[in-house]
């Protein structure tokens, strides 16, 4: 307890926090700049007629044309955070923002989508614009040149979680043994220059395999020790700008390559905010006041405890998925939000009967009159999608005057270079089974073992 006091009454500098905070804002605006220009908000948000929504938050919809004005909020508060004003209600309004965007349709889940929501939440709770903002250049009271040193440290154990966790989840016999799904994406890249030839070797897809799990599990700890932290630094810039040649994962890596700054030394930080001073031409100086950040005692007290929280729902959460029997990635019960970054390649095909309990008269689905392709491709081999898109379908042909509706599926799923299996039980009803968190039993046993955390 008494280091952890120690710990809580100690405090450094404000800059690092400050550097986050101005690239983590550019970047999240570059990103809905980049989402509005590619037209992904009409293709995602407007354009299809239903929309897969996560257990929980079924109230949560785009607004139709509206959505546009979501993605200029998101994009507004994105660009206060970065210059620092109105920092508290900014990063706020970018946090709701965000996660509803991310909310609205459970076919775009991301894992560096759930990244920037937890991440925009945890930021909410730190001093990140006491320093080089808007606010603190208004407010001379306002500016503090040090703060309480966990609200660095809070970002890099963020950062910590998501890198180890990823690479404990590589640990499995597909991704080692049978350098799956490396396997089946690399020798599509035939076409890139110097490496399209190197990508058909085989040995390379288990190099990358391994590779990739050793640097998940070892870079936060590369990047905590300083005399390994520039050779780690420069390791993050390939890996990531590799990941960004290979596979298109949008601003992610780039995200993951300006955070990785936060480990440098506060020396590092004034000097980039020194550039950035001579580039918009402001005195730096200004805010080097050496005063220290001090909480009142309740307050600290409470966001201490909502960051302890925190905290434990991010090292606990991702484990949920022992709760539940069977092959996680067959099932995928406990697989989202638990930084399994592109273990699976999976492949679908789900034929939906609509049967009349008393008539016995059936008649199939054509999934195109209602999903857009890329809603089919995630619906066919997701068991949630399957059960929400079945009760979908029991709506709609109710409202066209069926009555005694029966939905069956006749569904086989491909895993990771595997023959296409049975999936779904074709002989359940699935209109007997809601979404909800519980073992879904309708799931057909996987027919094989893949060993691994």
């Amino acid at each position: 307890m008494n280091k952890i006091g120690k710990y809580l009454n100690s405090y450094t500098e404000t800059a690092p926090l400050a550097v986050f905070r101005i690239f983590f804002g550019l970047m999240m605006f570059a990103s809905i700049v980049r989402f509005w220009l590619n037209g992904w908000i009409e293709k995602l948000y407007i354009a299809p007629k239903f929309f897969f929504s996560y257990y929980g938050f079924e109230w949560v919809k785009p607004f139709g044309d509206f959505t546009y004005l979501l993605f200029i909020i998101c994009g507004i508060s994105s660009i206060l955070v970065a210059v620092g004003y109105k920092y508290r209600f900014a990063i706020i309004l970018f946090f709701l923002s965000f996660t509803y965007i991310e909310l609205m349709d459970k076919t775009t889940y991301l894992n560096h989508y759930y990244f920037i929501s937890v991440l925009s939440f945890l930021m909410i709770f730190l001093p990140a614009a006491c320093y080089f903002s808007i606010d603190a250049a208004r407010s001379p009271q306002k500016v503090f040149q040090k703060i309480p040193r966990w609200s660095i440290d809070a970002i890099k154990l963020l950062l910590a979680i998501v890198y180890f966790y990823a690479g404990l989840a590589k640990i499995n016999s597909d991704w080692l043994l049978r350098a799956m799904p490396l396997k089946i994406w690399l020798p599509s890249k035939y076409d890139l220059p110097f490496l399209g030839d190197l990508l058909q070797q085989e040995w390379v897809h288990y190099v990358f395999s391994w590779s990739g799990m050793f640097y998940d599990i070892l870079i936060p700890f590369l990047l905590l020790w300083k005399p390994t932290r520039f050779g780690a630094f420069l390791l993050v810039i390939v890996f990531h700008v590799l990941t960004r040649v290979l596979f298109p994962i949008g601003m992610f890596p780039y995200i993951m390559i300006v955070s990785a700054l936060i480990f440098f030394s506060p020396e590092v930080h004034h000097k980039i905010l020194g550039m950035i001073a001579k580039i918009i031409n402001i005195k730096k100086d200004r805010f080097d006041n050496s005063r220290i950040l001090f909480y009142k005692p309740i307050k600290r007290k409470v966001i201490t405890s909502v960051i302890t929280g925190f905290f434990i729902i991010q090292l606990l959460f991702p484990w949920r998925y022992l709760l539940y029997p069977g092959e996680l990635f067959w099932t995928e019960e406990g697989f989202r939000f638990s930084w399994r970054v592109m273990l699976m390649e999976k492949a679908g095909y789900a034929q939906f009967k609509i049967v009349d309990a008393k008539t016995g008269n059936r008649f199939y689905v054509d999934n195109s009159d209602f999903l857009t392709p890329f809603q089919e491709k995630q619906m066919a081999f997701q068991p949630d999608f399957i059960i929400e898109y079945a009760h979908f379908l029991e709506n709609h042909f109710r409202k066209d005057g069926h009555k005694n509706i029966e939905i069956y599926v006749e569904n086989y799923v491909a895993l990771n270079g595997r023959k296409s299996a049975p999936y779904i039980d074709p002989d359940v009803n699935l209109l007997n089974f809601a979404n909800s968190f519980e073992h879904k039993t309708y799931i057909l046993p996987f027919q094989d073992e893949i060993k691994g955390l």
